[in-house]
């Protein structure tokens, strides 16, 4: 599913998140309205406890962060990260 999108979209935006992180919870809020302000990017999420998916990206953390470009990792942010840093680095990568 990851790798089609990766391969089949211009910008994929990915975080990692689990059930009882509140952090991940105020991102994912974050991130759901991006998904709304960008229609030209593709969105995924997945549990961090995913150890295949998580291995795939290297995440060993959750609230984690990626954003992928023609198949390429452009940005990497760990930890829960601001709105106004999460729209500039999609904007940059678009």
């Amino acid at each position: 599913m990851f790798e089609k999108a990766l391969s089949d979209c211009k910008v994929v935006v990915v975080s990692s998140w689990t059930k009882y992180c509140s952090s991940c919870a105020s991102q994912m809020k974050v991130l759901d309205k991006a998904k709304n302000d960008f229609n030209n990017i593709e969105y995924f999420k997945f549990d961090v406890r995913n150890k295949e998916i998580a291995d795939l990206f290297n995440v060993q953390y959750q609230t984690t962060l990626l954003i992928f470009k023609n198949n390429k990792e452009v940005y990497r942010s760990i930890g829960e990260t601001s709105k106004d840093k999460i729209y500039k680095a999609i904007r940059s990568s678009i």
